[in-house]
């Protein structure tokens, strides 16, 4: 064998070995996104047009997170804030229009209280969120979009009921992080 053709197959060699390398680094990466985000990865890739553009998408979500100081409350704040979730699903049954935004109001003072940025709307929080709690921002979107359809008149009681429970699913995990301990 010559040693052109040796050098050959030696550099065939070489990019088939890069190239499967690169492919288990891509692919790995993008299980362990899909495994952080759940079902926000599928929504991100619809939302961002392909695989790609979403998962450059998720991970500046991760970049941003990292700078967060999200922290875990103490053991008196959480009981607080459970008495104040008792209270409002307590009013519902009197005022269920009043008790979704409440609801909504609340979680967004645990989500600040945490140290999420609150203050650039629900898309905002939705993406911050979205990289520690993507399993239950599914339950945050229905919510608010029945809160929303609640603010011009439009939702059923048994939808502002469902919401309730929405809104509960993300409060719990909010308030109880175990991620954070």
């Amino acid at each position: 064998m010559s040693t052109a053709t040796l050098i050959g197959i030696i550099v065939a060699a070489v990019v088939v070995v890069l190239a499967l390398t690169v492919t288990l680094v891509v692919l790995s990466r993008r299980r362990r996104l899909r495994d952080r985000f759940g079902p926000e990865y599928g929504r991100a890739v619809r939302e961002e047009g392909g695989r790609l553009a979403a998962e450059r998408e998720l991970r500046s979500r991760e970049q941003r997170h990292e700078k967060l100081e999200i922290k875990e409350l103490p053991a008196e704040r959480r009981h607080q804030y459970a008495d104040e979730w008792r209270g409002v699903q307590e009013r519902f049954v009197d005022r269920p229009e009043g008790s979704v935004a409440d609801a909504d109001a609340l979680v967004s003072r645990l989500m600040r209280e945490r140290g999420y940025p609150t203050d650039e709307g629900f898309d905002g929080r939705v993406r911050d969120l979205s990289v520690e709690h993507g399993s239950t921002l599914g339950h945050y979107r229905a919510a608010h979009t029945v809160k929303t359809r609640s603010a011009e008149g439009g939702a059923t009681t048994e939808e502002l009921r469902g919401a309730m429970v929405h809104y509960r699913a993300l409060f719990a995990e909010l308030l109880d992080d175990e991620r954070t301990r």
